[in-house]
């Protein structure tokens, strides 16, 4: 199963609705999120989907560029945030001197 982002979505579009398209493109979903705004839970405009591993370059290819809803979809392997299991660390910054530069 691999992880697709679904970007330049309809703020409309709903979870279903995005099975739907994939499943009418060829493709079996495992899962579709449209992901929220915490505060007023509408649509940020992009999602998720899950797709057995095997169809997901396909999806890619095929979906791609294609109109959802009157929008052209931007479709994309999701990529893990940084600092999560199988991810490089993110890199920290501070201000100032650093914690070796200050004299006890």
């Amino acid at each position: 199963m691999k992880k697709l982002f679904v970007g330049n979505l309809p703020y409309e579009a709903n979870e279903q609705q995005l099975r739907n398209w994939f499943a009418k493109s060829g493709f079996n979903t495992l899962s579709a999120t449209v992901e929220r705004d915490r505060f007023t839970d509408s649509s940020r405009g992009f999602g998720y989907v899950e797709i057995a591993g095997e169809q997901a370059d396909a999806a890619i290819r095929a979906c791609n560029g294609r109109d959802f809803q009157g929008r052209t979809l931007v479709i994309s392997h999701a990529r893990m945030p940084a600092g999560t299991a199988g991810s490089p660390a993110q890199p920290v910054f501070s201000r100032g001197r650093s914690l070796t530069d200050r004299t006890l």
